[in-house]
C-alpha cells in the first residue's frame, strides 16, 4: 500500500501531515512527499543571507524531517515560493500527474483549496494543482509522452484534503473542508513534532508548533474530496478503508 502528499513549502510535510505519515509508516504502507517549492520566500530566512542560500538550507531540512517521518520518497520541485498562482499549470500538473503514475499511491493527500488556516495562496495552489493531478494521472488522453516514455495512467483510490477544526483570526478568512476522517495520531505527537522543528530555519515557529500540539494535536482531520470509483460518504477513522490490501 502506498501513500502520497503533495506540498507547498518544506516543513508542510510535517505540520500538515506528519501524524499520517507516521502512522502509516507504522502499519508498513510507503509513504512520499511531493513538495513544489523549496520555501525561497520564507519571512524567517535562519543564516541564510540569499533566496538560493535559504533554498539550499530548506531542502536539507526537508530531508531532515523526512528522515524523522520515515518517508519512502521525499523531492522539492524547483517551483517559486509565493509564486504558485503564476506557475504554468499544465507544466505543474503534468509534473506531478508524472509522479503519481510512476509512484502509484493508493491515497493522496494535499491541503484544501482553501489554503489551510493560515489562506496562504501556496497552499491553495498546491491543492488545485494535486486535485487536477489525481484526476488526470488516470487519463490515457492526457501527457502521453509520458506513456510513450514507459509509465501507465494511475486512478489513486482515495483523494483527501486536511483541514482543521478552528480558524485563525489575524490570518484572511477561510471556508474550510468539513471533516469526514478522523485520523489518532496520539502515539505519534512527539515524532511529529520533531519533524516540524527540524526545519531549524523556521525555528521561531518550533516551539509555538509544538505547545498546540501537545495540547490539542492528537488527531489529524481529513476531508474525503474525490473516490476512483462512486460511494456514499461515511466517517472514517481510517485513511485506507475500503482499500483492500
Amino acid at each position: 500500500m502506498k501513500l502520497m502528499a503533495i506540498t507547498a513549502h518544506p516543513d508542510d510535510e510535517a505540520g500538515a501531515f506528519g501524524g499520517a505519515l507516521l502512522c502509516y509508516h507504522a502499519r508498513g504502507v510507503e509513504t512520499s512527499v511531493i513538495c513544489l517549492t523549496p520555501g525561497q520566500a520564507a519571512t524567517h530566512r535562519g543564516p541564510a543571507r540569499s533566496d538560493a542560500e535559504l533554498a539550499r538550507l530548506r531542502r536539507a531540512e526537508f530531508a531532515a524531517s523526512c528522515r524523522i517521518l520515515h518517508v519512502s520518497h521525499g523531492e522539492v520541485l524547483d517551483y517559486a515560493d509565493a509564486g504558485l498562482v503564476r506557475a504554468d499549470m499544465h507544466a505543474v500538473v503534468g509534473d506531478l500527474t508524472e509522479r503519481i503514475r510512476r509512484i502509484r499511491p493508493h491515497v493522496l493527500l494535499t491541503m484544501g483549496p482553501e489554503g489551510a488556516v493560515t489562506g496562504h495562496l501556496d497552499h491553495s495552489m498546491a491543492s488545485l494543482f494535486a486535485t487536477l493531478a489525481f484526476h488526470w494521472a488516470g487519463r490515457s488522453d492526457l501527457f502521453p509522452e509520458q506513456m510513450a516514455a514507459g509509465l501507465e495512467p494511475h486512478r489513486t483510490r482515495k483523494l483527501y484534503y486536511s483541514t482543521a477544526a478552528f480558524t485563525l483570526p489575524d490570518r484572511p478568512p477561510v471556508s474550510p473542508p468539513p471533516c469526514s476522517a478522523t485520523l489518532a495520531i496520539g502515539p505519534w505527537v512527539e515524532e511529529k513534532i520533531a519533524a516540524f522543528q527540524a526545519h531549524t530555519t523556521q525555528a521561531p515557529l518550533g516551539e509555538p508548533f509544538a505547545r498546540a500540539m501537545r495540547r490539542f494535536g492528537d488527531k489529524e482531520l481529513y476531508h474525503l474530496a474525490a473516490v476512483s470509483e462512486p460511494s456514499v460518504a461515511e466517517a472514517e477513522s481510517d485513511l485506507f478503508e475500503g482499500i483492500p490490501e
